[in-house]
């Protein structure tokens, strides 16, 4: 069946990534003796076709935009003898077969400096960031004032669903109950992506057995990506809160999403930060 016009694209698109990683690579980069009569900077076809342990024929065909069967295996192997990064990476998969690569096991993403400095920014905004895990890895004072002082708490502490599962919340029961549906959907789709790292086997093990709520839930199988939202509480303080809160993926570390929330308009909830952020610095 002849291509249509998107898939031509695509495929074109991949011949010219796949030829221009090629061309940055010398042989000496690879391990191969330069020899003599190269034309052209960079690796030839044939020998990225021996390094990633497929015929040259094959590889021809893919660097010229043919419509063939590439596995993820093959991908992998090209993505090795390229020297790939992680963003390369996926951007092959994401060109060859349309789908990002696989992930075998959970790696901490780094917070840079910039995202540090952001957060410490919004001042009397709470935010944080979080991980594929869940776990809220960065704030800044204005979340601590409200939620907690998180660095005083464990991992396990710091983990949403574990909080939403095992500790008291200060929401309505209707309110808990859709933010925990909507989060463990969340939690499980993650999952999906790290399935082989025992620290999830754990994770879910131990709630399963701490909590009731948490089996009923986990056994649905639902899965949903959490973009924004509300949230009210009560504040042992400063009393009742109430927040629109937003997700943001950060560019630098696609792992990592930065979690906003927003004091609701109309209601006092900006001057009650005000007053906890007074509080902690002593000047009340």
């Amino acid at each position: 069946m002849p291509m249509n016009q998107l898939e031509l694209d695509r495929h074109h698109e991949l011949a010219e990534f796949l030829r221009s990683r090629r061309a940055r690579l010398s042989p000496e980069q690879v391990g191969l003796p330069r020899g003599t009569r190269r034309r052209t900077p960079g690796l030839r076809r044939g020998e990225v076709a021996m390094l990633a342990g497929v015929s040259l024929e094959w590889y021809t065909w893919l660097e010229q935009g043919r419509d063939i069967n590439v596995s993820v295996q093959l991908l992998e192997s090209l993505a090795r003898a390229l020297q790939l990064d992680a963003n390369e990476r996926q951007h092959l998969f994401l060109l060859a077969i349309q789908q990002p690569p696989p992930v075998e096991t959970f790696s901490q993403p780094t917070i840079s400096p910039t995202l540090r400095d952001f957060l410490d920014q919004l001042d009397t905004i709470p935010a944080c960031v979080v991980d594929p895990r869940l776990n809220i890895v960065a704030w800044n004072k204005a979340f601590c004032v409200v939620f907690g002082d998180y660095a005083k708490m464990s991992e396990r502490e710091r983990n949403i669903i574990w909080r939403l599962f095992t500790l008291p919340s200060s929401q309505s029961d209707e309110e808990w109950e859709a933010h925990t549906r909507a989060y463990l959907a969340q939690f499980r789709a993650e999952y999906g992506r790290f399935i082989k790292d025992p620290w999830w086997t754990q994770r879910i093990e131990e709630l399963s057995q701490l909590s009731p709520e948490f089996r009923e839930l986990w056994a649905r199988h639902d899965v949903l990506n959490v973009p924004e939202g509300q949230k009210s509480m009560h504040h042992p303080l400063v009393g009742e809160m109430t927040f629109d809160f937003l997700f943001f993926q950060a560019v630098d570390a696609s792992d990592l999403r930065l979690l906003i929330h927003t004091p609701r308009r109309n209601s006092a909830t900006a001057d009650k930060i005000k007053q906890l952020l007074a509080l902690e610095h002593g000047q009340i």
